[in-house]
């Protein structure tokens, strides 16, 4: 399996059908149609199938998918059937409220080590018992709290030498929430998120719409 090439679009969409169906064990659903689920989730059975049969063989022709089995399956596709280790670079507005974000915990995230540069904010007991350290000590704490993942939350300046400093943990997964492409070696997956990038997408498609 890990030797396919899964399309991107494919593991996004692995993770909404995982959210719909964890909504659907909440309110005690045993079994979910491939028809309901699609429309839950905004797309059509088929996708569903497709997406699906990349790892396998899942459901009951004329029943649908089991809500807790398919939950399990696509949370063991995905990895999130361990925990994994954060760590988080940038201690502003936006690095605050994704640590504070109890969602990631329920996920299987947990942030284990806080940053910044800033000399006010280094020292500062963060809610949920962090301390922020310093820049400068990001891979001796990181490698003694065994991070696996990065959280890139500084200005565009900074970004390349937190993910460098990552790099020498090594850290080989970062999301980078700054407004720049980093880059690293090879072997290492940087996902981008620049919320402006998803603002163009919708002004444009109001505007050709």
């Amino acid at each position: 399996m890990k030797f396919l090439k899964i399309p991107a679009a494919t593991i996004t969409r692995l993770s909404i059908y995982s959210r719909v169906l964890e909504d659907m064990e909440k309110q005690a659903v045993p079994v979910i149609s491939s028809k309901l689920l699609a429309e839950l989730c905004g797309v059509n059975p088929a996708q569903i199938r497709k997406d699906l049969a990349y790892f396998g063989q899942f459901g009951v022709r004329g029943v649908g998918y089991y809500v807790k089995e398919l939950i399990f399956d696509i949370r063991k596709i995905l990895g999130l059937n361990k925990e994994w280790r954060v760590a988080i670079v940038g201690m502003g507005n936006l690095g605050c409220a994704l640590i504070a974000h109890g969602n990631f915990a329920k996920q299987g995230y947990r942030f284990v080590a806080a940053f910044d540069a800033d000399p006010m904010k280094i020292g500062r007991k963060l809610a949920t018992g962090l301390v922020i350290q310093p820049v400068t000590e990001i891979v001796a704490v990181c490698r003694q709290a065994e991070a696996d993942l990065g959280v890139i939350c500084t200005p565009a300046e900074a970004a390349q030498d937190v993910a460098n400093r990552f790099a020498q943990v090594p850290i080989k997964g970062i999301l980078n929430f700054a407004p720049i492409q980093i880059q690293l070696p090879d072997g290492f997956k940087v996902e981008n998120v620049d919320f402006t990038v998803k603002l163009d997408n919708l002004a444009y498609h109001l505007t050709a719409g």
